[in-house]
């Protein structure tokens, strides 16, 4: 007898007695169902739990942005061009690298503005292209363009030669250069340092300090100290004994001459104090009294008082005074007493003594 087939014995005929398995019965149809179901509703899930799908990102064009703050003075015989290639992007990313700094100079177009035919005819000033964004210097000759109004602009582009667009279109009128400072001298005053120059047009003059200590500057670079009108300038806040650099500059506008100097002088204390002003001599209770103005200088140590009795030669009586004012007790009635003081530094050097004042004693 032939053993049944597989199929009879997953499925009893009717009335063998036994229930159909319950997890075979519906066939393998069934079960393909099932799991594809299943497989859906996980894949939903995830879906839902993922979001909304977005725009889509482009890839950043790294265009720098375009200059806002470009500068032109003429020094000298040339035109001195300043400006700042900025740190972001268009897109506000940071610059990485920069491609070209395109900088042209050249008169405007005689009827009316034109952007292109301005740059076409425009000189291009040559610029090195730094390694990251921060502070450009130019120049460029200004003798061909004396005389005319010339407009400047700048554009930085990317590797790839993609640019913002020019920057500010800045006009600037080049005149015949300004001519330099002569004879510039330094020298130790009394005050401080003293500078004198020669100028062979009225102008205002730009200062120029820069302090060393132990040989080396103590300022990255020289500050201005101030502006003069006249070709003299003392400078009353040095020290004595200290090294100073000075430099000067002619101005007249927007037209500056070339910086002359510098100039290295370290001013020692070899002046007096000033010579004691104000002195009066009043009568007191047997005695007679000085009183004079008070020196002023920081190098000041003491007054010394001189005397003169009946048109005799002068004679010290008092020294090391701090104060502006003495006591004469040494007198004697129905006598002329004639009076100078002196001033002494802490250098030792004294001033000479002041207009004398004469008295009679009582």
């Amino acid at each position: 007898m032939r053993p049944p087939a597989a199929a009879s014995i997953l499925n009893p005929r009717p009335g063998d007695g036994e229930s159909k398995p319950h997890s075979l019965a519906h066939g393998p149809e069934t079960v393909s169902g099932s799991i594809a179901v299943t497989f859906c509703a996980a894949a939903f899930a995830l879906l839902g739990g993922c979001g909304s799908i977005g725009e889509p990102l482009y890839p950043a064009l790294h265009i720098p942005s375009h200059v806002t703050d470009l500068t032109v003075v003429e020094q000298g015989s040339e035109l001195k061009i300043n400006f700042t290639i900025p740190s972001l992007t268009t897109e506000g990313l940071p610059v990485k690298e920069i491609g070209l700094i395109d900088l042209r100079v050249g008169p405007g177009p005689t009827n009316g503005w034109n952007a292109d035919e301005w740059a076409a005819g425009a000189t291009s000033v040559q610029v090195p292209v730094p390694e990251r964004p921060g502070p450009v210097a130019a120049t460029t000759p200004a003798n061909k363009f004396i005389g005319i109004d010339v407009v400047v602009a700048v554009r930085i582009a990317n590797p790839k030669g993609r640019d913002a667009g020019w920057s500010q279109y800045k006009t600037f009128s080049v005149q015949m250069p300004l001519a330099d400072p002569t004879n510039f001298h330094v020298a130790a005053d009394p005050k401080g340092v003293a500078l004198t120059w020669n100028v062979s047009s009225p102008s205002e003059f730009r200062i120029f300090r820069q302090s060393l200590k132990d040989g080396k500057p103590e300022q990255p670079k020289p500050v201005l100290l101030a502006t003069a009108t006249e070709p003299n300038y003392i400078d009353i806040s040095t020290e004595f004994g200290k090294t100073y650099e000075y430099s000067i500059q002619a101005v007249r506008k927007d037209v500056e001459s070339n910086v002359i100097g510098p100039q290295s002088i370290t001013p020692s204390d070899v002046f007096p104090p000033a010579v004691p002003s104000g002195l009066t001599v009043s009568l007191g209770i047997g005695s007679l009294e000085l009183a004079w103005n008070r020196n002023t200088e920081p190098g000041f140590k003491e007054y010394r008082i001189l005397r003169s009795e009946e048109g005799a030669p002068f004679v010290e009586i008092a020294r090391g005074l701090e104060a502006p004012v003495y006591s004469d007790h040494m007198i004697q009635s129905a006598k002329h007493y004639r009076y100078e003081v002196l001033a002494v530094g802490q250098n030792g050097r004294e001033s000479a003594p002041c207009a004398p004042v004469e008295i009679a004693a009582p």
